[in-house]
């Protein structure tokens, strides 16, 4: 590793129109705040760029130290790839425009914007692509690993939306990535993360959404999970693609239509989202509101960008988070007795386990039309951790592990990227399958000397020194 001198310092500093953060800087520390807070590094700087020269130079100083490097979107990531110890991190956070072109259906997003942001300028015209469920996740992570939420089973992925990108790869040229433009780069983009190299500039499809939709909760004791799970999966073949139900098992926080009583308590949810005329919504959900007898129920039309945010009080950040997950074709009754299993023993009042229903529009794309290829999947399974006393750290570990062993033999073998932990590399072959090896060969095209590898790394085949 090369050693920082306090003249290369001040010459990048006068190179940049953003900042430069160091140890000591007033703004450091926040700066090293991410979402999840398990993750505690320290880099030697912070770059807060502000536009692609500023990335350009950065990703260039960095090449030009061999100092490890990691990129930062909207800091959500749960591996807490945007930080690295004793490196450069290029802060993308500051570039956060959102541009929405209403007659051409198409928005041109910065790097550094959230899903909040988005909706906040899709929304204005009744716009919206299928992005998360949480208004503080960065669009670009999200997008690179994959993306999907309310709209997927409808619209397909955030990456089957995407049209084109503009990257700057670890030579320092700009490169825009699409269907007609350096193609095998816009392929690798399209679920293989950050890779190869940092994308300034997204241009996603708009499609007619909102401003309103039909949708919200229906509670039920844990008791009725079972049932309600076997009559979930038998609906959930024959639900329309524009009704997305996903289901969570946790302890009930203190939702204003849940008793006092009920708050604390064991729990199954099954949020909804339909997005088909508001007139048909109670008809569409009614299926779900026979599931079981409800401790509660909060239904009917409200904004999209709302329903967006609906989920971002159990999502804060400074928790601590560990994650476990599987894709699933299916919910077989040894998983549902299993989950049930789980919820008994909850470690902390924070942590759940949910089911996120996909397929509909996500399985009309080929397998190796992009490099996310997991198009078999019809849930996407969290088993997420949290909880706020590091003295808790092995016992939520360990809680949620044992789930994700035990459901296992459940599952398909795959995994969605952007949900594997820091101790999940091993994994990543499993996340990308039969198109590993087309990733390692643009990898190895792109970046040979795996300078962008603070992520869940895909390696090239012969690196020409710097480390892998």
């Amino acid at each position: 590793m090369s050693s920082l001198s306090s003249d290369s310092i001040e010459t990048l500093k006068g190179a940049l129109r953003g900042e430069v953060l160091q140890p000591g800087d007033t703004g450091y520390d926040e700066a090293r705040q991410i979402w999840n807070a398990m993750i505690e590094r320290r880099p030697a700087l912070i770059v807060r760029c502000q536009g692609c020269a500023d990335v350009r130079r950065a990703v260039a100083f960095a090449r030009e130290t061999a100092l490890p490097l990691a990129v930062r979107g909207g800091g959500h990531n749960i591996a807490g790839s945007a930080l690295c110890d004793g490196g450069i991190v290029i802060d993308l956070s500051p570039m956060k425009s959102v541009r929405v072109e209403p007659a051409a259906r198409r928005a041109y997003v910065e790097p550094g914007a959230t899903l909040g942001d988005f909706d906040h300028e899709a929304q204005a015209f009744g716009l919206a692509t299928p992005l998360g469920i949480n208004s503080t996740t960065g669009v670009a992570g999200l997008t690179l690993g994959g993306g999907f939420g309310w709209l997927s089973r409808r619209l397909g992925m955030s990456i089957d939306n995407l049209v084109a990108a503009d990257i700057v790869t670890a030579d320092g040229n700009l490169l825009r990535a699409s269907a007609g433009e350096n193609a095998d780069l816009f392929w690798a983009i399209r679920g293989g993360g950050g890779n190869f190299g940092v994308v300034t500039m997204f241009e996603f499809a708009l499609h007619p959404v909102g401003p309103e939709v039909y949708g919200g909760l229906v509670v039920l004791p844990i008791g009725a999970a079972k049932e309600a799970l076997m009559q979930y999966r038998e609906a959930a073949g024959t639900m329309p693609e524009d009704l997305t139900v996903w289901c969570v098992s946790r302890l009930a926080p203190p939702l204003p239509f849940l008793a006092p009583e009920v708050h604390g308590k064991p729990i199954i949810a099954f949020a909804i989202c339909y997005t088909g005329p508001l007139e048909n919504g109670p008809n569409a959900v009614e299926a779900v509101r026979r599931f079981g007898k409800p401790y509660g129920e909060h239904l009917g039309p409200l904004p999209y960008a709302a329903w967006q945010k609906a989920f971002d009080p159990l999502l804060t950040p400074g928790a601590r988070n560990y994650w476990k997950s599987h894709n699933l074709a299916g919910l077989p009754d040894g998983l549902i007795d299993t989950l049930t299993d789980a919820i008994a023993t909850l470690p902390s009042p924070q942590c759940e386990i949910f089911f996120g229903q996909i397929g509909g529009a996500t399985q009309r794309v080929a397998p190796d039309a992009m490099a996310y290829p997991n198009r078999d999947a019809l849930f996407v399974m969290n088993v997420h951790g949290r909880w706020t006393d590091p003295a808790d750290d092995a016992r939520c570990i360990a809680w949620a592990r044992g789930f994700f062993e035990a459901s296992a033999p459940y599952a398909l073998g795959s995994v969605y990227v952007n949900f594997l932990t820091e101790d999940e590399r091993a994994r990543v072959d499993a996340a990308y399958g039969p198109n590993m090896n087309r990733l390692v060969a643009v990898k190895t095209r792109y970046d040979p000397q795996n300078l962008f590898r603070h992520n869940q790394n895909i390696r090239p085949e012969t690196p020409r020194g710097g480390s892998n």
